[in-house]
């Protein structure tokens, strides 16, 4: 289902998915798209971690940009061709959400999070996409005290050496952290991922920080031409893990 958000510069669409059995209430996740923004195939991953045990809210984070519908894929992104003209569109909107952008509507993000019939008290998860691991990042970061676990996948820009790069925010974070790495990821390099697993460890997080082999840069994506079953598949076990381990244990 679709809801409203009053974000930090107006109204925003989310997703919200809810476990179809149990009575709750169920710990909450907060769910960071991709590129692509809202659509089927993030509705069917949100509903796929909702059944494990979870209220999961999928907002999105581009509604400066326009409305759900307005920003949807227009063409087939499962052929290269199609996913490289959708990128046309999306690719720009990543970069106009600066960090002075997200981080109040982070704040905005949670506040709604804990706001939902059947959301349980106390710690919850995030998880994020391409760009929208950077915003799990920050979540984790920004809000220490409440986020105990935070996954990234197939993420870009996590460890770059701008200074507002969200490596850099690790000192505060308390989470648990899970990151499935594409392989030969040009937004990603091997670099910056063991400069990320530097961080980490400097920070004293318990982490996992793994790069994916053969899987692509948007291998979770079954609606593009970028999708890795393989890797899809482990993501979700490792995700799993993660969000029971520090939300159910």
């Amino acid at each position: 289902m679709l809801i409203e958000i009053q974000a930090a510069a107006g109204p925003a669409e989310a997703i919200v998915a809810r476990p179809s059995t149990g009575t709750g209430p169920f710990p909450g996740v907060i769910f960071y798209m991709d590129a692509f923004g809202l659509r089927p195939r993030i509705q069917e991953m949100a509903q796929r971690i909702a059944e494990w045990g979870y209220v999961v809210l999928a907002p999105n984070v581009f509604y400066r940009e326009g409305t759900v519908a307005e920003l949807a894929p227009a063409g087939d992104m499962s052929t290269q061709e199609g996913r490289e003209a959708a990128g046309k569109a999306a690719f720009p909107r990543v970069g106009r959400l600066t960090p002075d952008k997200a981080l109040p509507d982070i704040d905005a993000w949670v506040s709604a999070l804990a706001a939902l019939d059947g959301v349980a008290p106390g710690p919850i998860g995030t998880t994020g996409y391409c760009m929208g691991a950077r915003l799990a990042v920050r979540t984790a970061t920004s809000h220490p005290d409440l986020v105990a676990a935070c996954g990234g996948f197939h993420g870009g820009g996590l460890a770059t050496e701008d200074p507002d790069s969200p490596h850099l925010g690790l000192g505060t974070a308390r989470a648990r952290f899970v990151f499935g790495h594409a392989d030969h990821d040009r937004s990603m390099a091997p670099d910056a991922v063991a400069r990320l697993g530097e961080a980490l460890k400097d920070a004293g997080l318990e982490a996992s920080n793994e790069i994916y082999e053969g899987a692509p840069h948007g291998y979770s994506m079954a609606d593009t031409s970028a999708f890795h079953p393989e890797a899809t598949e482990r993501h979700f076990r490792e995700l799993r893990a993660l969000l029971d381990g520090a939300l159910k244990g």
